[in-house]
């Protein structure tokens, strides 16, 4: 990645990185990889993700 610096203007270019790294999810995976997590607690993690994205999903079908 590779944010430059115009005019010595490094507040937008610290917000510029900011903005990259939210969208591309660094700071969710900082902040899930901060505590040990065990294997069942992930698993039920993992599936109630994975129902919320089907049910978004679903939900964006069927308006239209």
């Amino acid at each position: 990645m590779e944010i430059k610096v115009r005019g010595n203007n490094i507040e937008k270019a610290i917000r510029d990185l900011k903005v990259r790294l939210q969208k591309e999810g660094i700071f969710r995976e900082l902040k899930k990889r901060r505590y040990y997590e065990k294997p069942s607690v992930k698993e039920k993690r993992k599936r109630i993700e994975a129902r919320k994205k089907r049910m978004k999903a679903f939900k964006f079908k069927r308006s239209f």
